[in-house]
């Protein structure tokens, strides 16, 4: 009896083998063809991971809680550059490591993408108040006075800007996967009418404030928020966060505090606040974060924050230093 069922056991074990063979050679086949796409800041990692979905995946180089303005890529980094299909990277202002690497890989199937590119830069603030009218536009030129120059490299914190950014990655997605042409699109368009809904929630929140300028104990991050929002902008000090004010920029800063009766100093995520926490002390004014998402904390990216919920926090913030009802 038992010898009747052995061929027909036999020979469904073998549909199971051949069946389990072909869905595992279905998934190698689909993950091979998933881009491993590698970006340099936080940014760039959540606007790719938004248009890319399951068709990619999406790493972030800077190692979650190192500040951005230190970090300095090590033989790994290098390798997994080396590796990828495609690195969004936001210029050289921001990244001046970035277009070094990129000189050195032998990979010539990589697609480098400087996310800057059609968007117009302008020039950081320092110890007076800096508004729409005053940021003027430069050319993509070096400079060697600092990290940044006078250059504000940090063009995502204006959502129109953003938006540029999310079309230059969607476009080299595109070019590296022509058959997901459709997804990328469609994904790009709805994270930018997320981006639109936001700025138009910025316009609103800042429009009945009693006060129009905030000051920033730290580098010249906010230039492209000020200007978008007609605020004035105050920051201490221009280069990387690495960089200290002198005592007559303190000095200056002080002095805006107090006449323009500024009740909150802002300061930058993963920087010790010690400027916000001098002029708060001296002028009774209160230490309060600004988040410039340059990068995020560990505890943060494991909790899975994005780009949106940071500036939905920033938004909230700004709302309390400006006073608006």
């Amino acid at each position: 009896m038992k010898r009747r069922y052995l061929p027909g056991i036999v020979l469904f074990l073998l549909i199971l083998l051949v069946t389990m063979a072909c869905q595992k050679s279905e998934e190698q086949t689909k993950r091979k063809k998933q881009l491993t796409v590698i970006t340099t800041l936080f940014p760039l990692y959540d606007f790719a991971r938004n248009i890319a979905g399951d068709s990619a995946t999406v790493s972030l180089l800077l190692p979650p809680g190192v500040e951005a303005h230190s970090f300095e890529p090590k033989a790994g980094d290098m390798v997994k550059i080396n590796a990828a299909d495609i690195v969004f990277y936001t210029g050289k202002y921001m990244e001046p490591w970035a277009e070094d690497i990129l000189r050195g890989v032998d990979n010539k199937n990589l697609l480098a993408v400087d996310t800057s590119k059609g968007v117009t830069l302008v020039e950081g603030s320092e110890g007076h108040p800096h508004d729409r009218d005053s940021a003027r536009s430069v050319e993509h030129r070096e400079t060697d006075s600092d990290h940044h120059g006078r250059t504000d490299p940090h063009i995502w914190l204006d959502f129109t800007n953003a938006k540029v950014m999310v079309d230059n990655i969607a476009l080299a997605l595109i070019s590296k996967d022509p058959a997901n042409k459709s997804l990328y699109t469609r994904n790009a368009e709805i994270y930018k009418t997320k981006l639109d809904d936001l700025d138009r929630r910025f316009r609103e929140g800042f429009s009945d404030c009693k006060k129009r300028i905030f000051v920033h104990g730290g580098h010249s991050a906010f230039n492209y928020l000020a200007k978008r929002y007609n605020l004035q902008y105050v920051s201490a000090y221009h280069g990387s966060p690495d960089s200290e004010p002198t005592p007559k920029q303190l000095i200056a800063l002080k002095k805006i505090v107090q006449e323009q009766g500024v009740r909150f100093v802002y300061y930058e995520e993963l920087i010790t606040p010690r400027i916000a926490e001098v002029l708060a002390r001296e002028t009774g004014a209160k230490p309060l974060k600004l988040h410039g998402v340059h990068n995020v904390t560990k505890e943060e990216f494991e909790k899975g924050v994005s780009f949106l919920s940071i500036m939905e926090e920033n938004l909230a913030n700004l709302r309390v230093g400006l006073e608006c009802r």
